[in-house]
């Protein structure tokens, strides 16, 4: 399984490629990593150094990975923060590259745009590429519940509601939604939910909620959740292994009291997850 990953980088911590290459890595994936950004650390500190690259650049490193022959071969593409609006364009084109090349390809479109306790945190103009134009082109989306809110302008305050706003997503584009950090009014204050969507068919997956506040997590969920999903070619399955490595993940980040997740130290959660929760039909 090869997979064309369009995300920031970090040289300390784990976000945006960071977080997702190295559990793709771990389970047996090849990852071709163009990052959009080269940070020291993610911006959640306040201070950072550091270069958004430009779309320029970014076409660059992918038509040479083209010139390689090896987009036949490649399963899927993964976006994830963008940086700067310009770095969309260089992302569809190797989309299209890339689909031209196996069109059985899948494109996963992590639209990160921002979260409960941040609002909004992109440069002006990424969220409507995102809605205008990404998703338009997406096989898979893995919006949090903030961005499933802001794409359609609908409520999730119950689960029909969520439901009714993926179903809106799907017609934007993306056939398959998977939507983290989901509360509605039947999540239990001690829980949080994840909710995955696929030819009319909706999964919950409900795991105890814990006491961590780490950046990252949404980019191991969404390359992740790609990954089993190339691999079994099915939603339930997909989301219940990526959400038992994540909660593993997350877990052992809060028991070290760790402001980073660690990805590194609890890397056999990606392999053979500590507890196994399982998605249901809802």
């Amino acid at each position: 399984m090869n997979i064309l990953s369009i995300q920031s980088w970090v040289a300390y911590g784990h976000v945006g490629n960071a977080s997702a290459v190295f559990p793709l890595q771990r389970l047996g994936a090849e990852v071709w990593a163009v990052n959009t950004v080269q940070f020291s650390n993610h911006t959640g500190y306040g201070d950072w150094k550091g270069q958004v690259f430009t779309g320029e650049q970014i076409a660059s490193v992918i038509s040479g990975i083209e010139a390689r022959g090896v987009f036949p071969s490649c399963s899927a593409v993964l976006s994830g923060y963008m940086g700067d609006v310009g770095i969309g364009s260089a992302i569809l084109d190797a989309v299209s590259r890339v689909k031209a090349a196996n069109p059985a390809a899948l494109y996963c479109c992590d639209p990160v745009l921002g979260d409960d306790d941040t609002g909004l945190y992109v440069r002006p103009g990424i969220d409507a590429f995102m809605r205008d134009h990404a998703l338009a082109r997406a096989d898979i989306a893995t919006p949090n519940r903030f961005e499933l809110e802001h794409l359609t302008g609908m409520p999730t305050t119950t689960l029909a509601e969520t439901k009714a706003a993926i179903t809106r997503l799907q017609s934007m584009g993306p056939r398959i939604v998977l939507v983290t950090s989901l509360r509605t009014d039947a999540t239990p204050e001690s829980e949080i939910d994840m909710l995955a969507a696929e030819s009319g068919a909706f999964h919950l997956l409900r795991t105890p909620a814990l006491p961590v506040h780490v950046n990252g997590a949404g980019d191991a969920i969404a390359a992740l959740f790609l990954f089993h999903r190339l691999k079994s070619g099915e939603v339930a399955p997909a989301l219940s292994a990526a959400a038992s490595s994540i909660f593993g993940l997350l877990r052992r980040t809060a028991e070290a009291g760790s402001r980073e997740i660690l990805t590194v130290a609890a890397q056999d959660e990606f392999i053979e997850p500590s507890r196994v929760f399982h998605a249901i039909p809802c």
